[in-house]
């Protein structure tokens, strides 16, 4: 008797388990799609445990990219049309924003509007707005989000344009050089400002060539991306010392009026350690 009600249980489990994958696949493709399709799709999603995470979540990016292996899932439009996307998170918002907006920008997003953003109960979302011939590929966003420690949950399709994305970011941190002690580090000419990670020197030493006409905007950031200060200096410089605050973990180097005023590298030398 107690071996059958096991036995019993486990299938109950396993039925629910493969209900759960499809109901995710339906949730990504079309109703057409997955009609016309379904004998397919059970067939490349054999066996159906290989798409559960350790906790028994549906893996949502690894059915992604089953899908579009297997020219299942189509993320192209005919014409340009109106896109929403919607991020959620537990986490830091100030930081999030910026690894999606860079992570965004790294994958051909570079014009798009904020709809709406909320934090309630410790949860974070961020809703934009933006025109596009193609919806954002998850696959390519999973993997710009990793090189920041953050981590792709769970991807909802609410319809063919709108997406929603529940994102892990318990690791985050932006995807910038860190600055060591002792070690020289060289800033290229650059369009945008530059952003290091400091968390690890007590004092930073740039220097600028006598091509450049440099007037410094520098500011300090926390591990939340919190502003801690601001320098500005209305005066062209070609060497600055700079004291690291011990809150500070990030840093943005630009110039007060433009960047075309960087002609040639900035020179950093950090020395000493924070305790």
């Amino acid at each position: 008797m107690v071996k059958t009600v096991i036995l019993l249980f486990c299938l109950l489990s396993l039925s629910h388990a493969q209900d759960l994958l499809m109901q995710k696949i339906q949730n990504l493709v079309s109703p057409r799609t997955f009609a016309k399709d379904k004998a397919f799709i059970e067939t490349v999603f054999s066996p159906k445990s290989a798409y559960y995470t350790e906790d028994g979540r549906v893996d949502s990016i690894k059915v992604i990219k089953t899908l579009k292996d297997n020219g299942i899932l189509n993320l192209f439009f005919k014409t340009p049309r109106e896109i929403n996307i919607s991020f959620k998170t537990q986490g830091k918002p100030l930081l999030f924003v910026k690894i999606m907006s860079d992570s965004l920008q790294n994958i051909g997003y570079y014009k798009y509007m904020t709809k709406e953003s909320s934090f309630e109960n410790s949860e974070f979302v961020w809703k934009i707005n933006l025109t596009s011939e193609y919806a954002a590929d998850p696959i390519i966003l999973a993997q710009e989000l990793e090189k920041n420690s953050c981590r792709i949950v769970d991807v909802v399709r609410e319809n063919e344009s709108d997406w929603s994305y529940s994102i892990d970011m318990q690791d985050a941190k932006l995807n910038v050089a860190t600055l060591e002690s002792g070690v020289d580090f060289s800033l290229k000419r650059s369009l945008y400002a530059y952003w290091l990670d400091v968390s690890k020197i007590g004092t930073l030493d740039i220097v600028s060539s006598l091509r450049n006409d440099w007037y410094p905007y520098i500011a300090f950031y926390d591990k939340s991306l919190k502003l801690l200060n601001v320098m500005k200096m209305d005066t062209k410089k070609t060497n600055i010392t700079l004291e690291i605050n011990p809150e500070a973990y990030y840093i943005k180097i630009s110039d007060i009026y433009t960047l075309k005023n960087i002609k040639d590298d900035l020179v950093l030398t950090s020395l000493g350690r924070k305790n």
